[in-house]
């Protein structure tokens, strides 16, 4: 920790993506004040460093807003961009960097970083590193002294684009590759990464550039496979380069075969179109390299792995916001009159307490599967993936434990109250707005498990597709129902007694115990507005 670094209030914007998840809590052990700006600030609800910073809700397209964020700030760091953006999702981001922009040079902020992506000079570059490139341009022209730290792939654990080499070599004795997966690539280990982030904050106000920023491997993308091959003990993969396939087959290919969904292989893929290596090493002039040196490619990988092992992932491409997908929280009953709701609710009384119901519901999904007809959820998971979604695969981070804000296949976990509730909110493709629901209430010696399937169709299509699914339903959410129940009393702890389960329809006098409990527990809750 520095002298100076205890007296400095610093800005984060990204602090829910990948990289700005990990550089918070660096700061803080550096002895900055931290502050982020996010627009959903229930998704920090779990994360350990949320009561050391201060929380501003707001949006980076909203000027007054960032420039509200920025004020009484010293260092700003710029950590977003839109990976899998839509439509005009450069003119979004040019906007958003206005904003911050304008923001801190009129809050008289002392420093901005940006994390920007490697390019070649002379060349016409994909759209995602263009944008990127303009970003920095227009950070670089504020008057802000700003650092603009270029890198390329990064490696580390829960990575896009680790993952993405994990998943392909993993899955694939051969791979058939684009022509261009013989440029050249100078990976970069978030380690690194983090390094030059939080030194950028105290370098002299007199710099204000771009610096290259690399790991000391210069590498070929096959070679980047085969060396991830030796570290987790596969056989090499053989390439075979082939010129059909384009940048848009090529993230079909990846989307189907991985969990990294279409939105968000695309940028990677694109920016392999050319090689994407160091320019010059001049940041060493500014920033060193860490003690002990920069990290090797091999040694990233081996770390990532590690990290996997022993269930360390600090954060994970899964939980990017899916682009498109609702965020607006469940409404309250209430609120539903006058619109087209469709609910499938399933009850079951278990002789298990709800603590032990809960331990099996909050375990739900990612490799402990969804307890009903996997089959029929594997093929929904494929039928989302060919459309573009996210798919079945992206799985969980945790086996037994999520926080709001966690990716749950194709979910999003929107609303929990350990030991009680767990709702989901859809992000697959569908036409309307779907959630899931499951909580567990003590009723006598056992309790209540309650699911609920709540649906918003959109349009005649959101309706035709509900009545679509329903005879599914009566399989899937019943089978889940049972199966839930079961799996609580059947824990490993419990008495022979107690395995025999207890599953049946829930008796009136339980049955008004539970809505009693529920109606506490709505009431508990945040309204729709105050939520979001």
């Amino acid at each position: 920790m520095t002298e100076s670094s205890t007296s400095k209030r610093v800005l984060v914007t990204g602090a829910t993506g990948y990289i700005g998840g990990r550089l918070v809590p660096r700061l803080l052990e550096a002895g900055y004040t931290v502050r982020v700006l996010v627009r959903s600030p229930q998704k920090l609800t779990d994360v350990p460093w949320r009561d050391q910073v201060e929380v501003v809700e707001g949006d980076l397209g909203d000027a007054a807003q960032v420039a509200s964020a920025c004020v009484d700030v010293d260092v700003v760091y710029y950590l977003v961009h839109s990976m899998g953006g839509k439509g005009d999702f450069e003119q979004t981001e040019l906007d958003a960097a206005e904003h911050v922009a304008a923001g801190a040079a009129a809050a008289g902020v002392s420093r901005i970083v940006y994390l920007g992506g490697l390019h070649p000079e002379g060349v016409e570059l994909s759209k995602h590193l263009r944008s990127r490139t303009e970003v920095g341009r227009i950070l670089l022209a504020s008057g802000v002294p700003t650092i603009v730290l270029q890198a390329g792939v990064v490696i580390g654990s829960g990575s896009t684009s680790f993952e993405m080499i994990r998943h392909l070599t993993d899955i694939l004795p051969y791979m058939p590759a684009p022509r261009w997966v013989r440029n050249f690539i100078q990976p970069i280990a978030v380690r690194d990464v983090l390094h030059y982030l939080l030194a950028s904050a105290e370098v002299d106000r007199d710099v204000n550039r771009a610096f290259d920023i690399g790991g000391p491997d210069v590498l070929r993308y096959g070679q980047m496979m085969n060396g991830y091959a030796v570290e987790a003990g596969l056989p090499q993969r053989p390439i075979a380069p082939l010129p059909v396939l384009t940048p848009w087959l090529a993230s079909q290919w990846v989307n189907l075969v991985t969990p990294i969904p279409r939105r968000l292989a695309s940028p990677i893929i694109e920016s392999l179109l050319v090689d994407c290596v160091m320019g010059d090493h001049d940041i060493d002039a500014v920033i060193p390299p860490p003690e002990g040196g920069l990290t090797g490619y091999r040694r990233a990988v081996r770390l990532a792995l590690q990290r996997m092992r022993d269930g360390e992932v600090e954060t994970s491409w899964r939980n990017a916001t899916v682009d498109g997908a609702p965020s607006d929280p469940l409404p309250s009953d209430p609120d539903w009159a006058g619109h087209t709701v469709y609910i499938d609710l399933k009850e079951r009384k278990t002789s298990a307490g709800a603590d032990r119901l809960f331990s099996v519901i909050e375990s739900i999904g990612g490799e402990n599967g969804w307890y009903s007809f996997p089959l029929a959820w594997a093929i929904r998971g494929w039928m989302d993936k060919l459309v573009g979604g996210v798919g079945l695969r992206r799985g969980r981070d945790d086996p037994q434990h999520l926080s709001v804000g966690d990716a749950l296949d194709f979910w999003r976990v929107e609303y929990l109250e350990r030991g009680r509730m767990l709702r989901l909110r859809a992000e697959m493709r569908v036409p309307g707005l779907a959630w899931l629901e499951m909580s567990a209430t003590p009723v006598g010696d056992g309790s209540v498990y309650r699911q609920r399937a709540v649906f918003f169709p959109k349009g005649l299509g959101g309706r035709l597709y509900w009545f679509a699914i329903l005879p599914f339903h009566g399989i899937i959410f019943n089978g889940m129902a049972n199966r839930i129940t079961e799996a609580a009393v059947a824990l490993p702890s419990e008495s022979s007694a107690q395995r025999k389960s207890r599953v049946g329809p829930v008796s009136p006098e339980e049955h008004e115990a539970v809505d009693s409990a529920e109606a506490d527990l709505q009431a508990s809750r945040p309204t729709p507005e105050a939520a979001e």
